[in-house]
């Protein structure tokens, strides 16, 4: 043991230094020798670590998010060696290889606490054997002996006997109901942890040896806590349940913001973002900008959710754009208003309806008093730009028509050829409106 605690003095020290200082303000508080006072310095502690492995964090999130671009080779590998497992997982390791990115990438966190958890743990097993180490000194190492958390002492274990823990000044039975509760308890976080990692953010339709990793994981860490746990003095249990919760918050966070693509949690989020862009017709934070700008990019390799989620805009009159951001789409945009002027003030030709055969003929062979009736249709038809054409056409007087128009003196029998549609040595042919 102390050859253990040799190889980690170079982070013993700091960490004994940091608890210290925590205690001396949670002390004026609680008191010195209380259990919140040391109990507290431990939690801050383990908070303190963490926001320094932010950064590691973030580098994590990262490759995880380059692991999920890999999902549509891996998808090919799978349908082309689905019969050689081996080959299959040649290939994978080699896709890894090539693209840079790390299937174990998640482990770092735990990696990286690791030192700061054996280094506690030597720390308080030197309160339990009234041993100082690294800051801690005769004064301080009273003080730890006679804190308590809910009567279980600091340095009390579960497999401790009654005299060892009578010498801590507690009983028996409080310290193995407050270690039993407290192992429990850093197993069952540990356990929904990794379970909803495995349930709500991995895309389910690629099946890679990292997932059956990470399933066997979600049982195996549990009982190796359980396990190892009856064997931690009291205050490495306040610190594992302190990593664990904060762990199992973090993780939901990021499940509900940043979901893995093909996941639930991203069907989820996508939902939440379509009620939210089509109610306030914009993405406004940075994070949904991001979100869109990664779907739009994907263009036919998009998932079901994603597509959704595109037509849901669809419908809603908006359109996502390459930025991320998202604009009305074009039955929004150049919408008229009731003089036939668009929007932006420009003016749009108002095409007259389609004809059918019945309507031409009965046109072309209207009686000469219906001619006012085909001149006012005309003019409905026309551009308004030819308004103040029209209305000069209108003043003119009859005799100024032409011939054609002009109404027969001789009867039906002197009606011109033009009116009647008929053609001179040939059949009847009704003439278009257009030629009139």
């Amino acid at each position: 043991m102390d050859t253990i605690a040799s190889l980690f003095s170079f982070i013993t020290t700091p960490v004994s230094w940091v608890i210290v200082q925590f205690h001396s303000v949670y002390g004026k508080i609680f008191g010195p020798d209380t259990g919140w006072a040391w109990g507290l310095s431990i939690v801050s502690l383990v908070i303190l670590i963490r926001i320094c492995l932010i950064p590691l964090f973030v580098k994590q999130i990262k490759a995880t998010r380059a692991m999920q671009t890999l999902q549509p080779e891996m998808k090919k590998i799978q349908e082309r060696y689905k019969n050689d497992k081996q080959r299959q997982s040649e290939e994978m390791m080699k896709l890894y290889k090539e693209s840079g990115t790390n299937p174990l990438s998640s482990c770092l966190p735990i990696l990286a606490q690791s030192p700061f958890f054996f280094a506690l743990y030597h720390v308080l097993n030197g309160i339990a054997t009234g041993s100082t180490i690294g800051v801690i000194n005769e004064s301080l190492l009273a003080s730890a002996r006679k804190a308590h958390i809910f009567g279980a002492p600091l340095a009390a274990k579960f497999t401790d006997g009654s005299s060892k823990v009578e010498a801590l000044g507690a009983s028996l039975t409080d310290v193995r109901v407050v270690t039993a509760i407290m192992i429990v308890l850093m197993s069952a976080s540990q356990f929904y942890t990794q379970r909803q990692l495995m349930t709500k953010n991995v895309d389910t339709t690629v099946k890679t040896p990292f997932m059956q990793q990470q399933k066997m994981l979600m049982y195996v860490f549990p009982v190796m806590f359980a396990v190892f746990g009856i064997n931690f003095p009291v205050g490495v249990l306040v610190y594992w349940l302190t990593t664990n919760v904060w762990t199992m918050g973090q993780q939901m966070y990021v499940i509900r913001n940043n979901p893995t693509p093909g996941s639930k949690a991203q069907a989820a989020y996508l939902e939440r973002l379509t009620k939210h862009v089509t109610h306030h017709g914009k993405t406004r934070r940075r994070s949904e900008k991001t979100i869109v700008k990664a779907i739009v990019a994907k263009g036919r390799d998009r998932n079901e959710f994603e597509r959704t989620f595109i037509n849901a805009l669809t419908k809603a009159g908006l359109t996502a754009q390459a930025d991320g951001t998202v604009a009305k789409g074009e039955a929004q945009a150049v919408a008229q208003t009731e003089d036939g002027v668009t929007a932006t003030g420009a003016a749009r030709r108002q095409q007259p309806k389609r004809q059918s055969k019945a309507q031409r003929q009965s046109g072309a062979v209207k009686a000469p008093g219906d001619s006012t009736s085909a001149s006012s249709d005309s003019s409905d038809s026309a551009d308004p730009a030819d308004t103040t054409t029209s209305l000069e056409k209108t003043d003119e007087p009859q005799d100024a028509k032409p011939a054609a128009q002009q109404a027969p003196k001789g009867g039906s029998n002197g009606r011109s050829r033009a009116q009647s549609g008929q053609r001179k040595g040939g059949p009847q042919r009704p003439k278009s409106p257009s030629k009139k």
